[in-house]
């Protein structure tokens, strides 16, 4: 009977089953690895003719067939077989056709097992790259929103209940915070990574006098996986990316939920353009925020794939088993997903149009000054339990007639406690309240302003 692949049959005297054949082939995915299997295999070739187990003439072959293969792909003329189970063994097989018995040679001293380890790595450090890319150009974007809006006041939350006046720019500059550190978690993250496992061969190294620095040197690696079992079986670092991006999600998707709340009617704090917005097929007064709202949904699926990796992971024996080829779709649709999110998220946080009025009004709502109150009490030699009580039987008036506690007049609040002087009304402004708080981290406009300052410093 015909042997199910070339790479491997000769053990074999049934051809596989045509659906198990297709069951198990991973080329209709693993084939984006093409670029990377190929930028190894040429760095693979040069360490073995420097070792001597290829001559010059042979290694010259290798990569000028390879070069020529990555063009076939790039243009889209490359015949991908499912018969040949994955990308490693379409190009060999490829390879072999173009140049003869020296493409037989490349696969000397090294395993699938460590060449696709090391392929996935080859991949994944270069979408970190571009990944961090997208992160600065949404920072940017944020400074460039916060700057405008650093006088811009609305109201800061607590669970969901209006707390304290905050500048909007100072809103924004915490969503910076929070990308700044997902840029480190990637970096940090870039560092492990980028150890080379090939050379582990199968699983116990090779016989061969190959030369595993030379290659990582090639490969632009930092240094070589320790252990040849660790080696083909790591992927702690596909993990780790995998739960880095779900933090980032997770922050886009917090500040999707308030592009969200703030686009409504009921908040009227922002305007969305149309151009990252949908209608309504019955309604016609609809504009939704289908972007946002994408993210947010989005956010679930990349902590499905994390979730997905850690249970592929978790019962595995040393060292390859087939559950690994379960790693790659998991880890491409997050590197896709990711990738798209912060880049529409960069492309429509310039054009997000403030609605400052609304934000003042909606301010002005909810006692948001109280706090200023209980402290202006403190500094008057009050005690800040006794202040607190002060102030809520204060706010329990104004509810009680109506009005803020910066309309009440002089007389009404020294009812109740004769500290309070005319002075009062400029820390019961909203102006006033943010100008109080000016310390470093506070929303106080100038505070805001330096904070923006030393961040764009920070991004050069």
């Amino acid at each position: 009977m015909s042997k199910t692949n070339q790479s491997w049959g000769g053990r074999f005297t049934q051809s596989t089953d045509e659906f198990v054949k297709i069951f198990g082939a991973s080329v209709f995915f693993d084939k984006i690895l093409a670029p990377y299997d190929i930028q190894g295999s040429i760095a693979h070739a040069t360490m073995l003719c420097e070792a001597g187990l290829l001559t010059e003439d042979e290694k010259t072959q290798i990569v000028d067939g390879l070069t020529n293969i990555l063009e076939e792909i790039t243009v889209d003329k490359f015949e991908w077989s499912v018969d040949l189970e994955d990308v490693h063994m379409n190009i060999e097989a490829r390879l072999v056709a173009m140049i003869g018995d020296a493409g037989k040679k490349l696969h000397t001293g090294r395993s699938r097992n460590d060449q696709v380890a090391t392929d996935i790595r080859l991949y994944l450090r270069e979408q970190l790259n571009d990944i961090n890319d997208e992160i600065k150009r949404l920072q940017i974007a944020l400074l460039d929103l916060a700057e405008k809006e650093i006088n811009t006041i609305l109201p800061g939350f607590t669970h969901l209940q209006a707390a304290q006046p905050v500048s909007f720019g100072h809103h924004m500059m915490a969503y910076f915070e929070m990308l700044s550190r997902d840029a480190e978690r990637l970096i940090d993250c870039r560092k492990r990574l980028n150890s080379m496992p090939l050379g582990s061969a199968a699983l116990a190294g090779t016989t061969y006098p190959i030369e595993r620095t030379r290659t990582a040197e090639l490969l632009g690696f930092e240094r070589i996986c320790n252990n040849s079992l660790d080696g083909v079986s790591d992927r702690d670092f596909a993990i780790e990316f995998l739960s880095t991006a779900s933090i980032i999600m997770m922050h886009l998707s917090r500040f999707s939920e308030e592009l969200i709340l703030w686009s409504s009617a009921q908040f009227d704090f922002i305007e969305l353009p149309d151009s990252f917005c949908t209608g309504s097929s019955i309604m016609p007064q609809k504009k939704n925020p289908d972007v946002p709202e994408l993210v947010r949904g989005k956010t679930g699926r990349v902590y499905g794939n994390l979730t997905s990796m850690l249970t592929i992971m978790k019962s595995q024996p040393l060292a390859y088993n087939k559950d690994n080829q379960e790693d790659k779709e998991p880890l491409f649709d997050t590197v896709d997903t990711l990738k798209a999110c912060l880049r529409v998220f960069a492309d429509m946080v310039p054009t997000i149009q403030t609605k400052r009025d609304n934000m003042y009004n909606s301010t002005k709502k909810g006692y948001t000054t109280a706090t200023d109150l209980a402290d202006y009490l403190v500094k008057k030699g009050l005690p800040f339990r006794d202040a607190h009580e002060v102030v809520g039987l204060s706010v329990a008036y104004g509810i009680k007639m109506q009005k803020d506690l910066s309309e009440l007049s002089l007389e009404a609040l020294q009812e109740f406690d004769p500290r309070i002087e005319n002075d009062v009304f400029d820390v019961l402004s909203l102006e006033g309240s943010l100008r109080a708080r000016d310390h470093f981290g506070g929303t106080a406009p100038n505070q805001v302003k330096q904070a923006i300052k030393t961040a764009r410093n920070n991004l050069k």
